[in-house]
Formats: structure tokens, C-alpha cells, sequence
């Protein structure tokens, strides 16, 4: 790796004066600090700059001289090669928040000096929120005030004292004389900048961010900051105003009207489309403007889910998106070289006289003055190198504008085209295949009539009319048409709006294949997104298609979030998180992407992971009010599919909770509970999290049935108990339930000792013939009480899944073999000892995918539609419907094989 060059600070200091007016006039006046330049000393002039204002007659003259000692040590360290960019435009953006902060306060003092100068804000928006200001830059603060907190004469309004206040601030720090000014100030990113006041009151912003605001504001605010002021309340509002800017749903409208914005642009622009004299470094083709929109336009979309994308700075945003897996790292390391390459040069232009020109100079001698500035041998050279430049970053910005602003490339599926656009409803719906062409019809035009809430807008039903040919041609495409065209009916009549949700299918016309295929084959996906539209997000994204990871990796996703949300919001954030996840591995099961074995488990790790947050949210809100139980936690362990690491998409979580320590020990809480009541209390809130409703939904029905006592006993029991009841009460059904048990929440130490006890339990001596007895007992009364729902039923039919599960745990409790919660292992271990043949596995694989896939695609266990049993067959591994009734069978053929080999009894499969 080469090292950098040195810093030519002598170089530097010539062609300022040689090249910059404005610079040369500088250095003149300010000898001192043009002595530590050209010694090499920068920190040390940025140190004698930030003291230039000292013992000025008052606050704007402090300001000014301050101004112009830091304009000179910024220019020359940057000319030198010392300062990066990043350095320079940290420097100029904390100078504009001391200067806001010391003319506000002055502002205030001037008219109220006994006050505590509170209540009145300043945020910084743009470059200056993104602390990246450049040299010769205008600041653009939004100026708010809290009438409650804010002081102000007896005898005046606080709207009237406010105003005064902003117009003091603006002249302090904008007014022209012979020390020159402080920062060209400009009000006009309030809201309703033509009618409304200098500064805003909290709630007349608040009122207008939450209710009328336009998609321009939003993006304006992604790179909000309290700066100057009462700091602490403006970072308040701004928490306050997040769900305006962060959306959790995508909002294509907006997004769309980023592409519009810069469409104008391009086309208002005055000046070449091309570099040249007059090309605009700024608003031209592959300019700054295109740079920082590509960035925004993404973190619009994606950063109200992902809290990792909400940065302000373009450089650090272009890496979190890239890392993120959102833009290609290249198209990362490219756009971020060229913005800071563009800016750097906006610098030199800005330099010469001091100007907020963003422009090349119309006078070719004049670019060549810029180029030497910059250390270039002429302008030819500048304008060559910004040929390359912008058209790597055009280039790139022409693909987001021309999928109206929507990053991600291409579709998933070429759009259908309208074939009809002359015809008549009527006649579409039967060129496409519909049996009652003219009773869809009616029902359509029905749905635009009034009749449908979600459609009553005009801006509504313009997007849905923009959608309606690709949308009916893709349910008519969709296995199952009329069941699809009912379920998108249903749909639509359920939302209370819409426009979001059209707005995305126009943007995204594969997920109109998507939508179709959902609708028509899996209920449960269809109910969860009549609740929720925007579960369709997600599959804007091809990762949507991969596996989650770990579970730590999930919980760190689910985990992410704003430093100040509160214990609703994080339940909110983990459902609607969890929801997400849990659908688009529903997806992938209807596309047949992916294994339904690895689907499960899959499933239960983001069941895990959910329980974990919760459970440790849960538990934080708890403590807050009673402390804690000294020695004391509490530590839960999953049963069933859960505890055996492979749940489909309508599993229970089977818990049992359990709490270490003393059991008479009591909290140290400012309300404190004896230990009992006090982990009992706790594991209901953690069941409550994970089982009741909010705004998005619910996630999992919770069944602690299986602890200790079943439903008469309490919910949470201590460790010692548990032991005590499982080596000397529990029935053998519930050690059958501990073979697939594993610990999924608590400390390692916790989890530890509860393994070890369900360990000893499973290990216990048993006579074998009255093991056998008891689960054959059991398997009889079950299949007198709880028969199949039908024929797909492949967890209650004989030889199927409780069958199998039944000779293993048989013989994990008989033998001590095979002792894994996990079924898959568990058969590994038998068969390795010869106690189960290894085809079982095989049964198992076949009838746990089947499982797996009914649970979505067919949840009455009986199909008998062309179109599901296809889904079914695709989703299982089979070529046809044929193939999945023979592979059942025989894996049912095997169960019942194994059950004689193991339990000398006859089982009686049904053909």
C-alpha cells in the first residue's frame, strides 16, 4: 500500500493567492495564521481560527472574524492535501452550529437577559444535517419554538416573540458588512415557507409533518439534526416526526416523486447537459444532486425497516446500503469516489470569490484559473476527468429514474401488456379466461363504484386503474383464477386503504405473480396480508428468497431499533418483523424454492429468536417495576416441534417456564413479589407478548399445557420442583414430551441445569414392558379421540408422524439411544445401534416435508384441486400428484413396518 503524499503547504499557499481572490485577500489580512500554514502547522491554525472572534465588541463580529480565519484554514489545509474532505465539511458544519447556537442565544438574551435562553430550536437540514456543508454554502435551518418553554415579554404572543427572535438570527448571522458575514440564511424548508411565520410552534410543525406534508419534505428530513438551541427538545420532535420520515411500509408514490423531482431537474437546468463551461457540478447529469438522490431514494424505501440505512452522511450511506446487500459494493465505491471528487471541486469554485456557485465558469481562462487551483494543468484536464465522472454516476442514476425511482433493477416478470385497452371490460376478462366474464366485470366496476372504501379516492382508483389489466391477467394466470379473483376482492374490501399497496404492484409488476399464486393457493398468507399488505415489501428484495440465518443473526435483526422506543413500539417492531420473516418462508414454500425441511427449521429458529427478545424485553419492563429475585432467573424450555427445532407454518410454541434460585426468596423492587408470583407474573407478560394482538397482529398461539400439573399447576415452577415432579409424578406421555425438549431461553448456566435434569429424567431405569403398554395405551386412546381431519393428515394418520414419533420415543425412554429433541437425530442414533432400520429417516423426510407444505397449502388436509395438488407436488419434491400419494404411502408403508419390528403389534394402515 502507498502512503500518501505529503502536504505541499507551501504549494497550497501560492496558488490561493495566485488563483482565489477571495483567498488572497485571506492571507493578507491574517499573517499569524498564514505563519503556522506555512509552517505545516494546520491543527494548530484551526486552533488560533476557532479563537479569531475573541474580545469583538459583540457576537456577529466574533462570528465573522472567526468566519474567515477558519475560510482560510480550511482552504489551505484542503489545498495542501492535509484536511480530507470529510475534515473540511465536519469543521464548516460545526461552525454553523456554534454560530446558530450563539446568535439564537443572543437573540433571546438580547430581549429577555434574566431568561434561561430554552425553548427555541434549530434544525439543521441538508448538507449542514448531514454535517457535510461546503465551503461557500448557504444554511437551511428549520426554526421551531415551544410557547410553553420558550421565554418572551409579558406583554407579546410567544408566535410574535419567536418571529423577532428568527429575524434577529437570520440578520446576526446574515447581514453584509466591512467584516463580511456568517452564513446566507434561508427559512424557506418550513413548512409553507410563502404564508407561514420565521419559526413554527412544536405542534403547528408536528400538525403539518403527521398530516400535509409532500414527499419532498420527507426526504428533506432523512438528513435532519437538532443543531443549535434547545438541542434536547429538537431532537424530541424529531424522534417525534420519525414514522413521517421512516416509513415501516414501502411508499413507492414517494419514491416515484424523487424520480419526477430529478426528471425536472434535468430538464429545468439551464447551462450544458454535458461538461463544459456551465456545466452545473451540482444539478447537472451525474452531479452531486444525482449522487445524494441515488442514496436517499434507497433509504427511503428501505429504511424504515432497516434502522441501519436511517445515516446522514451520503459516503456512510452508500456503505450501509451496500452492506446491507441493497446496491452492488462496486456501484458503492464508485458513486462515493465521485461525490467526494465533485464536491471537492464545487470547493474550488466556491473558493475563488467566495460564492455559492455550484457552476464552471462560462469563460474557458477562467476554468483554467480553477483547475491550477486545484493543482490541475489546465481546464481541458478538468473537464475531461469530469466527463468520467459524471457519466459513472449518470449512468447509474438513469437506472433508478428509469424504474420510477426504484432501485433493485428489474422486475421479476415482464409486465403483461394491456392487449385490451380498446375493448371493453367485459370482453379483457374473457380474452383472458374467465368463465363469467361479465359478472367479474360488474364486480370490478363495483369495487371503483363506492362500494369499496380502499377505492373512494381519486388518486386511488388513477392507481388502480394503472394496474387493473397486468393485476386481472395475473390472477387469471394463477392456479386457482376464480379463487384467486375472490380472495383479491376480499382483500380490497378489508383495507382502509390502498394507494400504498397499488403503487408497489406498479412498481414491482413480478410481485403481480407473486400476489396471484398466495391468493389462490394459501389461505393463511392470504389472511395475514389482508391484515397486513405491506408483508408484500419484503419481496421486492431477492434475499426475501434466501434462508434467515442463526439465531443470534435473528435476534440482532428483530432486536434493531430507535434508542428511545419504548416497550410497545418493540413489541410492534418484533411482530412486524416476525410477520415478514414468517411470510416470505411461506413464499418460498408456494415457489418451491426451497426444501420444506429446511423451511422448518427455518421456522423455528425465528420463533427462538422472537421468544428471545420478548422474553428479554419482557423481562427488563418487569424488573423496572419489581427488581429482581436475588439468585433468581427465569430459563424456558420448548417441547413439541418447537423443542425439536422444525415447526411449519401454523405450529404452536409448546413452553414450559421454569425459574433457578430460592423459591421463597423475594424481588428488590420498588414493588417486590415473592419469588413464585413474581416468575409467574413474568412468564404470563412473556406469553402475552408473544399470543396477544396489537396493531400488526399476533405471532404465535402459546400451549403451556405440558407443564408440571398441566393447567392446575401454576405457570412457572422452580427447578427443583420440576425435578422433583418429573422423577416422581410426572405420567410417561410426559417424558415422552421431554425427548423433544430443549432449553430455548435463559442464561447458559440456567439452560445448563435444565438440560441436566431433563437429561437424568430420559435416562431414569424403566421396566420395559410397562413402557410399552403405556404408549401403546396412549397411541389407542388418541386415535379413538383425535382422528384425521382427512386424507393429507399426515401427522394423524395411521404410519404417519405420531406413529413415528411414538417408536422413537419408545425407544430413546427404553434404551437411552438416540437422545435428541430433534427427530432427525434422533433416528440417526437409533438406527446406528440397529434398534430402527434406516429407511425411517426416509418416512420421516417425506412425511415432515408433506406436513410441512399442507399446513399452508392445503390446511383441511383434504385437496382435491388441480392447482393446489400441484403447488403441493412442486413444494414436496414430486413431478405430480401421482407421485405424492405413492411417496406417501410408502413412507406411511415403512412407519407401519418399523411399529411391528418395534412393538410386535399389527398397525393397520388404511389404502
Amino acid at each position: 500500500m502507498t502512503s500518501p503524499p505529503a502536504a505541499d503547504w507551501t504549494g497550497a499557499l501560492a496558488r490561493a493567492a495566485a488563483h482565489a481572490p477571495f483567498l488572497a485577500g485571506l492571507i493578507e489580512r491574517q499573517p499569524e495564521l498564514v505563519a503556522r500554514l506555512a509552517a505545516g502547522d494546520g491543527e494548530g491554525a484551526l486552533a488560533l481560527a476557532r479563537t479569531a472572534g475573541e474580545g469583538a465588541p459583540d457576537v456577529g463580529v466574533a462570528l465573522r472574524r472567526e468566519r474567515r480565519a477558519l475560510a482560510l484554514a480550511l482552504a489551505i489545509g484542503d489545498l495542501a492535501g492535509a484536511f480530507p474532505l470529510a475534515r473540511v465539511t465536519a469543521e464548516l458544519s460545526a461552525f454553523a452550529d456554534r454560530a446558530l447556537d450563539a446568535a439564537i442565544r443572543e437573540a433571546l438574551l438580547q430581549r429577555m437577559p434574566d431568561a434561561e435562553p430554552t425553548g427555541f430550536i434549530a434544525l439543521a437540514l441538508g448538507k449542514h444535517g448531514a454535517e457535510e456543508l461546503n465551503y461557500s454554502s448557504d444554511i437551511d435551518p428549520i426554526l421551531l419554538f415551544d410557547p410553553d418553554r420558550m421565554p418572551h415579554l409579558a406583554r407579546e404572543e410567544p408566535g410574535e416573540a419567536a418571529a423577532r427572535y428568527a429575524r434577529r438570527v437570520v440578520q446576526t448571522l446574515g447581514r453584509i458588512d466591512e467584516e463580511g458575514y456568517v452564513f446566507r440564511v434561508d427559512l424557506r424548508l418550513r413548512p409553507a415557507s410563502e404564508v407561514s411565520p420565521p419559526a413554527l410552534s412544536l405542534d403547528a410543525a408536528l400538525t403539518h409533518y403527521e398530516s400535509s406534508a409532500l414527499a419532498w419534505e420527507r426526504a428533506a428530513f432523512i438528513r435532519a439534526r437538532a443543531c443549535a438551541g434547545d438541542v434536547a427538545a429538537g431532537q424530541a420532535f424529531l424522534a417525534a416526526i420519525r414514522p413521517f420520515v421512516w416509513r415501516k411500509s414501502l411508499d413507492f408514490g414517494a419514491i416515484a416523486e424523487i424520480g419526477r423531482l430529478t426528471a425536472r431537474i434535468r430538464e429545468a437546468k439551464e447551462g450544458p447537459a454535458r461538461p463544459g463551461p456551465g456545466f452545473n457540478l451540482k444539478t447537472g447529469r451525474g452531479g452531486i444532486r444525482e449522487v445524494e438522490f441515488f442514496a436517499q431514494t434507497h433509504q427511503l424505501i428501505h429504511g424504515g425497516r432497516n434502522p441501519a440505512l436511517r445515516l446522514r452522511g451520503v459516503r456512510a450511506t452508500l456503505d450501509a446500503l451496500a452492506a446491507a446487500g441493497l446496491i452492488h459494493p462496486e456501484n458503492a465505491r464508485v458513486l462515493g469516489e465521485c461525490y467526494d471528487r465533485l464536491r471537492t471541486l464545487e470547493h474550488r469554485l466556491q473558493m475563488v470569490l467566495d460564492q455559492q456557485t455550484h457552476a464552471l465558469p462560462t469563460d474557458p481562462a477562467a476554468i483554467d484559473n480553477v483547475a491550477r487551483l486545484d493543482g490541475l494543468p489546465d481546464g481541458a484536464a478538468l473537464i475531461a476527468e469530469l466527463e468520467v465522472i459524471t457519466e459513472a454516476v449518470g449512468s447509474r442514476y438513469d437506472t433508478l429514474i428509469a424504474a420510477h425511482g426504484h432501485p433493485s433493477g428489474a422486475s421479476m416478470v415482464v409486465p403483461v401488456q394491456d392487449e385490451g385497452a380498446a375493448r371493453s371490460l367485459v370482453e379483457q376478462l374473457a380474452a383472458l379466461g374467465y368463465e363469467d366474464a361479465a359478472g367479474l366485470a360488474e364486480r370490478v366496476e363495483g369495487w371503483k363504484g363506492g362500494r369499496v372504501r380502499a377505492l373512494r379516492s381519486e388518486a386511488a382508483r388513477a392507481a388502480f386503474d394503472a394496474i387493473q389489466p397486468a393485476l386481472l391477467a395475473a390472477l387469471a394466470r394463477s392456479p386457482e383464477p376464480v379463487r384467486a379473483f375472490n380472495r383479491w376482492e376480499q382483500l380490497l374490501t378489508r383495507l382502509p386503504s390502498a394507494l400504498n399497496l397499488f403503487h408497489l404492484l406498479e412498481a414491482r409488476p413480478g410481485l403481480l405473480e407473486l400476489l396471484a399464486k398466495v391468493l389462490s393457493l394459501a389461505p393463511p398468507l392470504a389472511d395475514a396480508l389482508a391484515a397486513r399488505p405491506d408483508l408484500l415489501d419484503p419481496l421486492i428484495d431477492a434475499s426475501a428468497f434466501a434462508l434467515p440465518g442463526g439465531v443470534e443473526d435473528l435476534v440482532a435483526e428483530f432486536s434493531a431499533g430507535e434508542a428511545d422506543d419504548d416497550y410497545e413500539r418493540l413489541l410492534d417492531r418484533v411482530r412486524r418483523r416476525v410477520g415478514e420473516r414468517r411470510f416470505t418462508l411461506g413464499v418460498q414454500l408456494i415457489e418451491g424454492a426451497t426444501d420444506p425441511l429446511a423451511l422448518a427449521a427455518a421456522n423455528a429458529r425465528v420463533a427462538e429468536a422472537a421468544l428471545q427478545v420478548l422474553a428479554a424485553a419482557a423481562t427488563a419492563e418487569f424488573e423496572a417495576a419489581h427488581g429482581r429475585v436475588p439468585g433468581g432467573e427465569l430459563v424456558v424450555l420448548g417441547l413439541g416441534r418447537f423443542g425439536g427445532g422444525a415447526l411449519t407454518h401454523a405450529s404452536d410454541l409448546d413452553l414450559i417456564y421454569l425459574f433457578t434460585g430460592d423459591f421463597a426468596a423475594e424481588s428488590d423492587g420498588r414493588r417486590p413479589l415473592g419469588a413464585s408470583l413474581y416468575f409467574n407474573r413474568l412468564a404470563s407478560r412473556i406469553s402475552a407478548a408473544l399470543s396477544v394482538p396489537t396493531a400488526e397482529g399476533a405471532l404465535y398461539e402459546v400451549d403451556t399445557r405440558l407443564r408440571p400439573s398441566g393447567t392446575q399447576g401454576p405457570l412457572a415452577a422452580s427447578l427443583d420442583s420440576f425435578a422433583r415432579y418429573q422423577h416422581e409424578q410426572a405420567w410417561t406421555w410426559e417424558h415422552m414430551a421431554l425427548c423433544r425438549a430443549r432449553p430455548v431461553y435463559g442464561s447458559v448456566t440456567a439452560r445448563a441445569a435444565l438440560a441436566a435434569i431433563v437429561g437424568e429424567v430420559l435416562l431414569m431405569p424403566r421396566d420395559r414392558d410397562r413402557l410399552r403398554t403405556d404408549v401403546l395405551d396412549m397411541r389407542a386412546r388418541m386415535a379413538e379421540h383425535k382422528p384425521p381431519k382427512g386424507p393429507l393428515d399426515v401427522k394423524l394418520l395411521r404410519g404417519g408422524l405420531v406413529d413415528l414419533e411414538f417408536i422413537v420415543h419408545f425407544l430413546q425412554l427404553a434404551t437411552g439411544q438416540g437422545l435428541s429433541p430433534a427427530l432427525p437425530q434422533a433416528l440417526k442414533g437409533l438406527a446406528g445401534v440397529g434398534l430402527v432400520p434406516d429407511r425411517l429417516a426416509l418416512a420421516h423426510d417425506r412425511l415432515t416435508r408433506l406436513l410441512v407444505a399442507t399446513r399452508l397449502l392445503a390446511p383441511k388436509a383434504d385437496e382435491h384441486r388441480a392447482g393446489p395438488r400441484a403447488a403441493l407436488a412442486a413444494a414436496t419434491g414430486y413431478a405430480n400428484w401421482d407421485s405424492v400419494t405413492a411417496g406417501l404411502a410408502e413412507a406411511r408403508t415403512i412407519v407401519a413396518a418399523a411399529w411391528r419390528q418395534v412393538f410386535d403389534e399389527q398397525l393397520e394402515i388404511d389404502r
